[in-house]
């Protein structure tokens, strides 16, 4: 080959500025993968179909079933309100005035922040906790609920019932449908408690407190929030009476909801069963129940006569938790009534903590409004409560089933108390302390 050849075939240098040619491979372009086995479209097979062909044998309509769907208060509330007339729902269901109280205390428990601890053995869970002398076996109770069975005919047979099957304690209200002795009755191995409105009228005072003592209650209630009644605007605008009034508009009411109508006309009628010897009118019985007059010292003469465990209920400041104990009190229930009574009161949640830091292990710290889930139960112990109860809770599962959904509350409540321990990382109640949940600002 010549040298002229030779240089042809050499590489020339490329002048100044020129882009390079790009090489050209000779080799074939790379094949993709190959489409795997379960992304090949094919046509089913009846043995690949059979595992999900699986229908549900239909249930009847019975109450245990309806409730039965339900996983959260929320549900049972739906179900309630499908099935409940206007007016006995929002007796339930409403406040006081705007209903700003009602509201607050509910997001008090969503404005919080629970702070979990993990890697602990979580395998075992304990919910029962001592109140007032004797264990529960769960962290809350059922609160005292007036004209119960006007929500659902059950009422307090129901909740009394299933309190004791779940081993917590039972609240019978004076403005209750059933007697103190109906209840014990009812529930006669079940830890039942007495709310008292405490009236100047001491023989109509003692005549029921030595009623709620012989029926076998360990515990009275005093409830003190109710110098008057709150402004409960629904009850207004629905024109709620006790018994309901068959008027046009409760007719059409019903028409929605005649299983409720049945039922509370072929049930005994409503009356104050704690007060059947009680000769005014209702209204007069409602003013009455309300004495303007209380004082502390009235406060002691309870504890006088009260031989059991004296709680106080409806307790919104500190300085009130504290002279409380100082007359007497086993127990505190700090309360605003559920919002019912004054609109804008302090929140329970957010008073807990001082005092818990004044009075834990002092008295029995209880706390109520706007529980709505375990999870709530458990913020509240976490903050410093020692119990919990739970009014409106309870009556939406009564309203949504009677004595089966109260049980499916209670159900309720305990899984996600349990589920939330342990997600918290903590196998009892007394384990949890105020590291485990904060306010978010």
């Amino acid at each position: 080959m010549s040298n002229q050849a030779v240089a042809e075939q050499q590489p020339q240098p490329a002048e100044a500025g020129a882009v390079p040619a790009p090489s050209v491979s000779s080799a074939a372009p790379a094949a993709e993968g190959a489409t795997p086995e379960a992304l090949r479209r094919r046509i089913p097979k009846p043995a690949d179909l059979a595992p999900l062909l699986q229908f549900k044998t239909p249930s009847l309509p019975t109450a245990r079933n309806r409730v039965a769907k339900a996983q959260t208060i929320a549900d049972l509330r739906a179900i309630a309100k499908r099935r409940t007339p206007k007016a006995p729902f929002d007796y339930t269901d409403g406040g006081a005035e705007e209903e700003i109280t009602l509201s607050r205390a509910r997001n008090a428990f969503k404005n919080l922040e629970f702070r979990p601890g993990v890697l602990r053995n979580v395998s075992t869970v304990d919910t029962a906790t001592p109140v007032l002398g004797a264990d529960s076996a769960l962290p809350f109770g059922i609160a005292p609920t007036g004209f119960t069975r006007m929500m659902q005919s059950e009422g307090e047979y129901a909740g009394s019932q299933a309190a004791q099957a779940a081993g917590i304690p039972f609240t019978l209200s004076t403005m209750g449908t059933a007697s103190v002795e109906d209840v014990a009755a009812a529930a006669p191995n079940g830890r039942n408690w007495f709310q008292l409105y405490l009236w100047t009228d001491r023989d109509r005072s003692m005549e029921l407190i030595s009623r709620a003592a012989a029926a076998g209650n360990d515990t009275l209630m005093v409830t003190v929030d109710t110098a008057v009644a709150g402004a409960r605007l629904r009850d207004v605008r629905n024109g709620m009476t006790i018994p309901p009034a068959l008027t046009v508009k409760t007719v059409l009411d019903a028409s929605y909801r005649p299983a409720w109508w049945i039922n509370f006309l072929t049930h005994e009628p409503l009356t104050f069963a704690s007060l059947s010897h009680y000769s005014g009118t209702v209204a007069d019985l409602i003013n009455s129940m309300f004495d303007p007059t209380l004082t502390y010292e009235d406060l002691d003469w309870l504890r006088e006569v009260w031989k059991g465990k004296l709680v106080v209920k409806g307790i919104q400041t500190l300085d009130d938790a504290k002279k409380a104990v100082d007359h007497g009190a086993d127990g505190i229930v700090l309360s605003n009534h559920g919002g019912r009574q004054l609109d804008r009161a302090p929140i329970p949640l957010h008073l807990l903590p001082e005092v818990a830091a004044e009075l834990k292990g002092k008295t029995d710290i209880i706390l109520d409004t706007g529980i709505m889930s375990g999870g709530d139960i458990v913020a509240a112990l976490a903050r410093g409560a020692d119990f919990t109860l739970v009014g409106r809770a309870y009556l939406y599962g009564l309203m949504a089933g009677g004595r089966p959904g109260v049980d499916r509350m209670i159900e309720i409540l305990g899984t996600q108390v349990a589920r939330t321990m342990q997600l918290l990382g903590v196998n009892r109640v007394s384990d949890l302390n105020e590291d485990h949940v904060r306010f978010l600002a």
